[in-house]
């Protein structure tokens, strides 16, 4: 067996526990976790010109943004909040897809970008705590205006409508 597949078998075993030990916070701070780890090993496949390689990285992350993180929100109990951030999800999904059709390193450090943030703001939310989400950083929202100021250049309606939605958080 070589190095890789040893490591490779090692962080399988170390995600599997994890997960089996996990409460629904830390359940969701996986999700936050593979799908950063996703991009960047798309990244890193977009760099070295393994374009396979690359879709099947950029499709796990979108997999866990959509069937994960997006899947897990309570539409129909969490208000307004929820509705903004599955339009986020939902953004973020399209951006991906879009950098793996276009080759877009910027679009994945986008993404990346947004999942820190909300990676961070999730964190800081623990079990017992206030049921209050924090506000999105200005760094996220001033992402949020350039992406308007573009107006429908290279937008579409999908993710157009789910920038409207982020801005109303």
């Amino acid at each position: 067996m070589s190095m890789l597949s040893k490591l490779n078998k090692y962080e399988e075993v170390g995600i599997d526990s994890s997960v089996h030990s996990a409460d629904a916070h830390k359940l969701v701070l996986l999700l936050y976790q593979g799908a950063l780890l996703s991009i960047a090993a798309a990244r890193n496949h977009l760099m070295n010109n393994e374009v396979g390689a690359k879709g099947k990285s950029i499709s796990q992350a979108i997999s866990i943004i959509e069937e994960g993180l997006m899947a897990s929100l309570n539409l129909s109990v969490g208000g307004e909040l929820v509705q903004n951030l599955s339009a986020l999800y939902a953004y973020m999904s399209a951006r991906l897809l879009e950098a793996n059709l276009r080759n877009e390193v910027t679009m994945l450090d986008e993404v990346s970008r947004l999942l820190i943030e909300l990676r961070g703001g999730w964190e800081a939310i623990r079990p017992g705590e206030t049921e209050t989400a924090p506000h999105p950083s200005a760094a996220v929202r001033e992402k949020v205006v350039t992406l308007n100021a573009r107006g429908n250049e290279g937008v579409s309606a999908g993710v157009r409508q789910a920038l409207n939605a982020y801005q109303q958080i």
